[in-house]
């Protein structure tokens, strides 16, 4: 059975739930994943419990998350691997880390971050979710380092793993690993499908979609809903189905009808004439 144990960082609030979850996996050696901030009795604590420390990973370099690893690195000897965060090593997609008898796969999980990276290991079905999923609630997207197409795809491709277990960056333990990640694509497609029922009615600002939509809820929670229904647009701009009338996020958005292909008639992105493919292949006969 995989040893996996909780140090909680006392760091709550609006955005880490109790605080971050700081995971320590396996013993003598440990791999310690997201050390979280930089607090000195938080790091102390962490180190007790992981003991002897073989390796210590990053899931994003937000600063709930990031500042501590570092420090906690140089305090246990221990090399730091991350996707993006000066003085750790480089992780890549599929990368292997291996402590003793611990072997976990690195799966590039953008969306949240475009750095972010989620953590596997598929004897257990242990899935390190840092915050592509949360215990509790949903996960926040903030573009432009926030990308809703992105973050679907890893959501997708988390499913496709099995996991059996998720350990999230916050909240508690999710022991139905595969229902929670459905459950947060079918959010995103009831959130999508409440976006565009907004916009039928006529062109909408964004505080205006998010009054109708989150009016049940508290008006503290509108900015945060506002970056997610931006969120939401610019994936429906992508694709086609939505536009912008000004030149600012924050003026007015219509619906809009999927353009096609002017050479083979698929669905193309946003206002481009031509796929990718037939504008690839022009390219090419034209050089």
């Amino acid at each position: 059975m995989l040893a996996v144990t909780r140090v909680l960082a006392p760091n709550p609030g609006v955005y880490t739930l109790e605080g971050t979850n700081t995971w320590v996996v396996g013993r003598d050696p440990s791999i310690v994943i997201d050390p979280g901030p930089d607090l000195p009795a938080h790091l102390a604590d962490v180190a007790r419990e992981a003991g002897r420390v073989g390796a210590v990973l990053v899931t994003h370099d937000h600063p709930d998350h990031a500042p501590g690893a570092l420090p906690f690195a140089e305090m246990v000897g221990a090399p730091v691997y991350a996707y993006r965060l000066a003085g750790a090593e480089g992780l890549r997609s599929g990368q292997r880390v291996r402590v003793g008898a611990l072997d976990l796969t690195a799966i590039h999980t953008p969306g949240h971050t475009s750095d972010h990276m989620a953590f596997f290991e598929p004897g257990s079905g242990a899935l390190f979710t840092g915050d592509a999923v949360v215990g509790r609630g949903t996960t926040f997207i903030d573009p432009p380092d926030g990308n809703l197409v992105q973050y679907l795809r890893s959501l997708a491709r988390m499913e496709e793993l099995g996991p059996r277990t998720i350990y999230p960056g916050h909240g508690p333990v999710v022991v139905r690993a595969e229902d929670k990640i459905r459950e947060y694509i079918t959010h995103r497609e009831e959130r999508e499908s409440q976006v565009l029922t907004a916009l039928a009615d006529g062109p909408r600002t964004i505080a205006e979609m998010v009054e109708v939509i989150y009016a049940a809820h508290p008006k503290d929670v509108y900015p945060l809903a506002a970056r997610s229904v931006l969120a939401h647009l610019l994936k429906l701009a992508d694709e086609g189905r939505a536009e912008r009338t000004g030149k600012t996020d924050e003026g007015l958005w219509i619906a809009a009808t999927p353009r096609t292909c002017q050479r083979c008639g698929r669905i193309v992105k946003g206002k481009a004439r031509y796929c990718s493919s037939c504008s690839l292949a022009m390219l090419q006969a034209e050089g």
